[in-house]
């Protein structure tokens, strides 16, 4: 029998991302995908801020922005209409876009296809140690005690000691446990995913677009960029033949050579499921979730799962800290999936609420109840054990910076301390103490104390220039980059508070 840390049942971006953590964490990881190599057909394609966040910190950024699309020289967002001809005769040069955020060190250049993204991921974790196996699905499961023993299509038998279900909008081991479903389910009747090859450059030169509605009625539907010149993506109904006609209609070239690549029938879904774990196996993306696509917001949020689980099983696992941590992986996930889900279907009714910009834009926003996407991304607040005094109101709806002001709970604010290194990237995936750079009026009485309680303690210290961290006290980073502890004082109850957070002395 095999043995393994953690099992990650499915192979799609959030079980690879999933298996990069766990791997970047010194877990010993087990992935297992039915199909034979990773996915060709693309579902998703916006990458958003605070995944490649995460990406910079498993040293990924990099190689995940080379493989980009590059529209640094600007994109439309969402267009429309009649066919892609009309467009190019009628749409204005795409305006430039600021590559990089003030709220954050990371950026992309464009969107990155779940195709281009995947292989990324795969080789990623090889290189850290987990092992990936294609054309291998899981038969079955049962958990006890001390783990979980999982039967595979292959007759082999594998024990871990954790299983992580990114399997799928239909996942099995979801329904296997008897977990159920909240929200209202699917949305639309089901449509085609048609994947084409076709040279669209001299339509699309100098207006790139993540989307555009063709309203012509022989061929209604949504284009989707894929890599911006001959590999594209048509949303249609299924009364419509995916043939080389159909995209002919859409994109107004009679003659255009059309490759069809695949064809996916596809259907959009708002759920979250009752529970994102049961014993020792926990559920993550699109198992966990299904989230409208308006918004980008259902695969980064299924990568933050993964994100969010894997610093707590790795920490477990080396008995750092008490099997009640990995409770705090459901109090905090499952709340932010459920305001996802409930900000793309406020969306849905309005798709101006989410590609408008300017002082319009975000009164109709406020009037709907819609937050800012940076907000959905970014400002999310966690409210568990694993947060001391968790303040889970967002400051503002609209201004991202507003909801990482240092707040228990909140991702750690970002500033650069010196040149391409940010407060973030001096987290390195561990505890660690922030305080006040010491100089001029910020020398705070108490603030040099705090280095050697952290380092008697085995953490990390870092002096920084924060406005958001009190004078005198300190801020306590968790591994995955969130604000644990907002500390007022000296370090006194720094080693309490540590136990306190990592359930030491507590049962799972």
């Amino acid at each position: 029998m095999r043995t393994t840390e953690v099992l990650v049942v499915g192979g799609g971006s959030v079980g690879l991302a999933t298996a990069v953590f766990l791997s970047h964490h010194g877990v010993r990881t087990l992935l297992v995908e039915r199909d034979e190599g990773p996915r060709s057909h693309p579902r998703a394609t916006g990458i958003g801020v605070r995944t490649v966040e995460m990406l910079r910190e498993t040293g990924l950024a990099g190689a995940v922005d080379a493989v980009a699309l590059d529209w640094s020289a600007g994109a439309l967002g969402k267009a429309r209409a009649r066919t892609l001809a009309d467009l190019a005769e009628t749409a204005p040069p795409a305006p430039a876009v600021p590559r990089q955020a003030p709220y954050s060190p990371a950026a992309l250049r464009g969107p990155c296809p779940q195709n281009r993204l995947d292989p990324v991921l795969l080789a990623a974790a090889r290189e850290n140690g987990a092992t990936v196996s294609y054309g291998t699905g899981l038969v079955s499961f049962t958990q006890d005690e001390e783990g979980v023993t999982a039967v595979l299509s292959t007759g082999e038998r594998v024990r871990a000691r954790y299983l992580v279900a990114a399997d799928g909008v239909r996942s099995e081991v979801r329904a296997a446990l008897g977990i159920g479903l909240t929200g209202p389910g699917a949305l639309t009747e089901p449509g085609q995913n048609i994947l084409f090859r076709a040279d669209l450059r001299e339509l699309v030169r100098g207006r790139h677009f993540v989307a555009c509605e063709i309203t012509d009625p022989a061929a209604p539907g949504m284009l989707i960029t894929i890599d911006g010149e001959k590999e594209w993506v048509f949303l249609t109904g299924l009364d419509r033949e995916p043939a080389p006609a159909l995209i002919r209609a859409a994109t107004g070239v009679p003659d255009l050579d059309v490759e069809i690549l695949s064809t996916l029938v596809w259907r959009v879904r708002a759920q979250v499921a009752e529970r994102f774990a049961q014993g020792r196996v926990f559920l993550a993306g699109d198992a966990a979730h299904a989230v409208p696509p308006l918004g980008a917001f259902g695969l980064n949020t299924g990568v933050a799962d993964g994100h969010n689980l894997a610093w707590k099983l790795a920490l477990v696992l080396r008995g750092e800290a008490g099997p009640a941590l990995l409770g705090t992986y459901d109090a905090e996930r499952r709340p932010v999936a459920s305001l996802t889900m409930e900000q793309a279907l406020v969306r849905m009714s309005d798709p101006a609420l989410h590609w408008g910009h300017g002082p319009a834009a975000a009164e109709a926003r406020a009037a709907a109840g819609a937050l800012n996407a940076p907000v959905v991304h970014l400002g999310q607040r966690y409210v568990s054990a694993a947060v001391i005094d968790p303040r889970p109101e967002l400051p503002s709806a609209e201004d991202v910076v507003a909801c990482l002001d240092g707040s228990p709970g909140s991702r750690m604010p970002h500033a650069w301390v010196s040149e391409g290194v940010s407060t973030l990237d001096l987290v390195r995936s561990r505890f660690t103490v922030f305080i006040r750079r010491p100089g001029g009026d910020r020398d705070e009485a108490g603030g040099a104390a705090w280095p050697a309680e952290a380092a008697r303690l085995g953490l990390n210290a870092h002096a920084v220039d924060l406005a958001e961290i009190p004078p005198g006290g300190a801020l306590l980073v968790r591994p995955d980059g969130y604000v644990a502890w907002r500390a007022e004082g000296g370090p006194e109850r720094l080693g309490g508070v540590l136990d306190r957070l990592l359930a030491r002395g507590r049962d799972g």
